[in-house]
């Protein structure tokens, strides 16, 4: 399970916690961070805050520090999909364009094999990031503990 700690910021009458997460990047870890390019893309662009709900069988309070867990398989499976999926659809656009020129009597070319390749490849990677959106979203964080104020 991938645990984090996240601040409370409010509680509805409904039971569900609204928290604020510190995105944290592998980038901030490494001695070459200041000379580093990757470092520099990261901190530009990356969020440093996100916001969500998640239910909750306590009353918090706002400022109050819970450990949230998620577990690691909805992340693997979602970075499976948008992975592999792709790369499968890849070669299924090769097969299917080596396949189908011939029966169209079209020269068997890769200038026309390589581009029918990369919009399957293409069209797997959009229905592989949807799927991967859907499943990250069903899959809710849950409360760990509390772990008291921050300071």
């Amino acid at each position: 399970m991938m645990e984090e700690v996240a601040k409370v910021l409010s509680q509805d009458d409904t039971g569900w916690v609204t928290v604020e997460v510190k995105v944290k990047n592998a980038c901030n870890h490494c001695d070459n961070n200041e000379s580093c390019g990757t470092s520099a893309v990261a901190k530009a662009f990356s969020p440093k805050v996100q916001q969500f709900s998640v239910e909750a069988t306590e009353s918090y309070n706002p400022g109050d520090l819970l450990k949230l867990g998620l577990p690691e398989s909805v992340l693997l499976k979602a970075a499976a999909l948008v992975y592999l999926l792709p790369l499968f659809g890849l070669f299924v656009g090769a097969a299917f364009a080596h396949t189908l020129l011939p029966l169209l009597a079209v020269s068997h070319s890769d200038v026309v094999v390589i581009p029918l390749a990369l919009l399957f490849a293409f069209a797997a990677w959009r229905w592989a990031k949807s799927l991967a959106a859907r499943m990250e979203q069903d899959a809710q964080p849950i409360i760990l503990a509390k772990l008291g104020r921050g300071i």
